[in-house]
């Protein structure tokens, strides 16, 4: 199967699955965004901008679990790429709208492939922690919208979404 854009990369001419060679690739900057939400009782949302939780700071454990993610994505994904970070921000926002907080996370790196599922392994486990220090008020919360909003480097060049 050929490596273009249109092959599944992960998938060996015999079907199995494989770990992408990148050896042949061009070392350049990546860089990764990658966004997502969790929806709650605004009852939830007020205790954890009033920092009245018995767990602590929500919103700082939280982007802490977020930066430890993203640097340990090869340990959790397994054909994933260990590969240098140079960079790992991770943003969380109060949306009184959903009512909710609003979760971006951007990686960097300068390496041979892209920084992808670093940017969504680091939302993912933010959003994660934000329910595991609030469920004792809420187990209803939602966590949804997790996808890439745009990357850049590489072969494929720079890439945005909707």
């Amino acid at each position: 199967m050929a490596d273009d854009d249109r092959s599944l990369s992960h998938v060996a001419e015999d079907g199995s699955a494989r770990m992408v060679d990148v050896s042949a690739k061009a070392e350049t900057e990546r860089i990764a965004r990658a966004g997502g939400s969790i929806r709650m009782a605004p009852e939830t949302l007020a205790a954890i901008r009033a920092n009245a939780l018995k767990k602590g700071d929500v919103i700082g454990v939280a982007r802490i679990a977020g930066i430890m993610a993203a640097k340990r994505t090869p340990e959790l994904i397994p054909l994933c790429h260990s590969i240098p970070l140079t960079d790992v921000q991770v943003e969380l926002t109060v949306d009184e709208a959903l009512p909710g907080l609003r979760v971006e996370a951007t990686v960097r790196s300068f390496s041979r492939t892209g920084v992808e599922i670093e940017a969504i392994s680091a939302v993912c486990v933010t959003l994660i922690t934000v329910y595991d220090m609030a469920k004792a008020l809420d187990k209803g919360m939602l966590i949804s919208e997790v996808r890439v909003l745009e990357k850049s480097g590489g072969r494929s060049g720079s890439w945005q979404g909707v």
